[in-house]
């Protein structure tokens, strides 16, 4: 994509910002999949637009209506909210250990906590007590820190991350369900396979006419509603959608129309991807954590979190590209201009520490001889590394961030690393075509 710089763009206030700033920016909240906003698109893309708009809202009240009609919960054992769900639903064991009581018992309350889309929330136990009628599918993911006119700010409190991708939701669930019916063919699995077929057509449902996928699905609002790389949830999708198009080990047992339409799913996906590659002054870079769904370029998510380029989400979206067989040229152009990028924003000499000292905070200090280090974020016009704080408030210098900032968020990372690493083999089968 080219870069196209909006009026209230981070990127416009950095650029005339002098270098000395401290505060060099405030952070703008995304913008909403709103039909106002696809009415302003060119005039053959907005009926798939409509469209999808409209199956989200319908979807959205379906599932109100549900929850509405099982009335009021009786006694229940409020879910554990956990930030490492996925553990309650391991990927890692023996096949054989899918057909036990432990499994079924896990896969039972996945299908308990089922949204009427065919979603799941998130941060949720999947170990513990089935759902009773009236219980909400998803528990508190409301964040503490939010105050009004915070972008985390939930438009509706009591209904927040009811169907998401976020942190491997759905994902992980639906992984789950295939291993309990491969374990376990037959009529006892038919309620599980049931649930799979659910949740395959969310994802079919939820995914942008574009390829894309947003945090939440039904639709949100807010940087919800952006194409979602953060936490590589567009990447694992699609690497499910490969999965299912397969027809290979767990995912033997789905129909071949599924499959078909989870090939068609993957493709539009790594579409997707090549399409919102950021290019600037006619070279491309990389992605940002998360992109607007309509004009694909990178949007705010957080408050701290900014319009700009990611590096370990881009890190993820080019080891993805690298996995992808028989590579069209288009993706070995992306992947290696995108390897060239994160080459040239290494930070050389520095260290992220907190030199034992946790009260005063982490800090970047001059540490000659230290391994690299890639920031979070980085401006796209400049190249240059930017900080955002809980007031909205970007910085040059991470050092003049809030210490709650500082200790509570990744804003330094390794991971090009594995990209190098991937990179150097895959480009002597892909080497880079003459300019």
């Amino acid at each position: 994509m080219k870069l196209r710089l909006p009026a209230l763009s981070i990127m416009t206030v950095l650029l005339a910002a002098p270098a000395f700033a401290t505060v060099v920016g405030v952070n703008t909240a995304a913008q909403a999949i709103t039909a106002e906003r696809i009415a302003a698109l060119p005039p053959e893309t907005q009926p798939a637009w409509r469209t999808y708009l409209d199956r989200s809202q319908a979807q959205m009240a379906a599932d109100r209506a549900a929850l509405a009609a099982e009335g009021a919960p009786g006694d229940f054992v409020p879910v554990k909210m956990r930030g490492d769900s996925e553990k309650t639903m391991p990927l890692d064991r023996a096949p054989e250990w899918y057909a036990t009581p432990e499994a079924r018992h896990i896969a039972d309350v996945i299908i308990s906590f089922q949204t009427p889309a065919g979603g799941w929330s998130k941060n949720q136990s999947r170990d513990g007590a089935l759902r009773v009628p009236g219980q909400p599918w998803a528990g508190d993911n409301n964040s503490h820190f939010a105050a009004p006119g915070d972008f985390d700010l939930a438009r509706d409190e009591h209904w927040h991350y009811v169907g998401t991708l976020d942190n491997d939701a759905t994902i992980t669930e639906l992984q789950f369900l295939a291993r309990v019916i491969t374990a376990q063919p037959g009529a006892d699995s038919q309620a599980y396979r049931t649930a799979f077929d659910k949740g395959a057509a969310y994802l079919f449902n939820a995914q942008f006419p574009n390829g894309g996928w947003p945090q939440v699905w039904p639709l949100e609002g807010g940087y919800h509603d952006a194409i979602t790389f953060n936490d590589d949830a567009l990447v694992h999708a699609a690497e499910l959608m490969s999965d299912i198009a397969s027809g290979n080990g767990d995912y033997a047992f789905v129909p071949e129309a599924t499959r078909q339409k989870a090939a068609e799913a993957r493709d539009r996906a790594i579409a997707c991807i090549l399409t919102t590659q950021v290019t600037v002054n006619g070279h491309r870079t990389v992605w940002g954590q998360q992109h607007d769904a309509l004009t694909e370029q990178p949007v705010a998510a957080r408050n701290f979190e900014p319009d700009a380029l990611s590096s370990a989400e881009s890190a993820s979206l080019l080891v993805y590209l690298m996995t992808l067989p028989d590579p069209s040229p288009q993706v070995v152009a992306a992947v290696h201009d995108g390897v060239k990028w994160l080459h040239g924003a290494a930070l050389h000499d520095v260290a992220w520490t907190d030199g034992g000292d946790k009260a005063a905070g982490r800090k970047l200090i001059a540490s000659p001889g230290a391994p690299d280090l890639w920031a979070r974020y980085y401006v796209a016009a400049t190249g240059k590394p930017i900080f955002g704080d809980r007031d909205k408030t970007l910085h040059d210098d991470v050092n003049e961030i809030s210490v709650e900032r500082r200790n509570g968020y990744a804003w330094f990372n390794t991971a090009p690393l594995k990209v190098f690493k991937a990179y150097a083999k895959w480009s002597l089968a892909h080497p880079q075509a003459a300019q």
